[in-house]
């Protein structure tokens, strides 16, 4: 037990210095999460918009810029953890195939991702709660930080996925950035007007975004909504893990990685000692 928590602890301080050493995250944490919740709550009208939420049945109308905010809060968090984690994966990979093909356990690597992961959801996530609560107040603050927060964690672990795929930066970027775009945008009814379709049911922050609708316009609990999310985050983790040992296997053939060590007494039958008639 001992073994397998020294294992964790040093792989975790590894996770933490990669994603402390990455400034743009911080900047983008610092500048772009505020702007952009602010922006989406000041740039659309505050008209009423009627809209069913799927988690309850109960017919609510928020003010569309308010219902925005929440939509750009999510969209905020999910951009960066994903960005943060895929830049974290993309960066290290020789160094976590080094680790791997050394001994270092694979699963103590993932795990100590998802503990960083954990670690920047939780910051995150009480940043743009924070920065929501300051624009307009939503009725349940704490069930809108849990929801931002299930959101990053399943971004996170997307991120990760993609570092471990992808094989250009520019891709991941690219991937992380359409994702978090096409899923939210579908959700939201003020700029969809399928926002009620069921196979919505299957986006990856499907969960997080009524548990956040819940937080801001209804007084009732939804905790449902935060399950389905951390599944959705459990079933990305197994996919990741796979992903995480195919990228870091050995590209020797097995008989080339099992060769017999040489026994002793080899080398001295194989060259036996010069006699007094050798030269020197």
């Amino acid at each position: 037990m001992r073994r397998h928590a020294r294992l964790f602890a040093t792989a975790a301080r590894f996770v933490l210095i990669e994603h402390g050493s990455n400034r743009f995250a911080m900047v983008l944490v610092v500048l772009f999460l505020p702007a952009w919740t602010t922006l989406a709550y000041l740039a659309m009208p505050d008209d009423r918009a009627r809209m069913q939420l799927q988690a309850t049945g109960q017919w609510l109308t928020p003010h569309g810029n308010e219902l925005t905010a929440i939509s750009g809060a999510l969209n905020g968090v999910t951009l960066i953890t994903g960005f943060l984690l895929f830049a974290a994966t993309f960066h290290s990979g020789g160094f976590d195939k080094r680790l791997a093909l050394a001994g270092f356990p694979r699963p103590h690597l993932v795990a100590a991702k998802i503990a960083g992961l954990a670690v920047a959801s939780a910051l995150v996530a009480a940043y743009a709660t924070a920065v929501t609560c300051l624009t307009w107040s939503p009725r349940q603050p704490a069930l809108l930080a849990a929801a931002l927060f299930c959101a990053g964690l399943t971004y996170g672990i997307l991120g990760i996925g993609f570092g471990c795929l992808l094989h250009r930066e520019v891709e991941g970027m690219f991937a992380i950035v359409m994702t978090s775009i096409i899923d939210l945008a579908l959700q939201n009814p003020v700029t969809s007007s399928g926002a009620d379709s069921p196979g919505l049911r299957l986006l990856p922050s499907y969960g997080a975004m009524q548990a956040a609708t819940a937080a801001g316009f209804s007084t009732r609990a939804v905790p449902g909504c935060l399950v389905v999310q951390l599944t959705w985050f459990a079933a990305a983790a197994v996919v990741v893990l796979l992903a995480f040992r195919h990228r870091t296997r050995t590209a020797l053939p097995a008989h080339a990685r099992a060769l017999p060590a040489p026994r002793q007494g080899t080398d001295r039958e194989n060259h036996p000692a010069p006699s007094a008639d050798t030269p020197r």
